[in-house]
């Protein structure tokens, strides 16, 4: 299915044109399993969640850090799941395997490697946004690029390479987390016109 609405690619300058967004909705950092157990279920009621991770940054050849974050975001509430901290609980995982509920991300194939070597487990339900947009007959692929073709707006990558085992995360970190997770979620949503339906 060939639908060439939106651009095939976007320069930097185009991108710099284009208002900066964030997510606005309801952050919840979660770093014990007490605050897990009380937000989870509130996730429960989606069918689509945006879904992205975050490493801490290497700057040493051959040295590699485990996942330190999940972000799972429906429209209006992003889960910050510090892995570091709370492991992956069962139902993470369950949620994490279930066909029926799409979890929408860029290149997550790379981080459901990277999930794995936490925890084994099997993936189910995941859609991989650059494989998705080429239907679109859109060739970018980074998600600063589909947000400023798809939506029309700009998205901040500052926070990307910051340390996310830190003791505590910033606010500007979590709004970036959340801000990642989100964008996918609404970038599916719009190539499908599911809250159009």
């Amino acid at each position: 299915m060939e639908n060439n609405i939106y651009q095939e690619n976007i320069t930097t300058e185009e991108i710099a044109e284009r208002e900066l967004s964030w997510f606005k909705g309801e952050i919840i950092l979660v770093d014990n399993l007490i605050t897990f157990y009380k937000v989870f279920p509130r996730l429960l009621g989606s069918n689509i969640l945006g879904f992205d991770t975050e490493t801490k940054p290497t700057f040493r050849k051959g040295k590699k850090y485990s996942v330190s974050l999940i972000q799972l975001s429906s429209g209006d509430l992003a889960c910050l799941f510090r892995i570091n901290k709370i492991g992956l609980p069962d139902e993470l995982i369950d949620l994490l395997a279930d066909p029926s509920v799409v979890k929408v991300g860029v290149a997550v194939h790379d981080d459901i490697k990277f999930l794995k070597s936490v925890r084994k487990f099997t993936p189910g339900g995941f859609i991989d946004l650059q494989v998705m947009v080429k239907d679109f007959g859109i060739q970018s692929s980074g998600l600063k690029k589909l947000a400023a073709i798809i939506l029309g707006f700009r998205i901040s990558k500052r926070q990307q390479v910051t340390d996310w085992e830190a003791e505590q995360l910033s606010e500007a970190q979590e709004i970036y987390a959340a801000t990642d997770a989100w964008v996918c979620q609404q970038i599916y949503e719009k190539l499908t016109n599911v809250n159009e339906a």
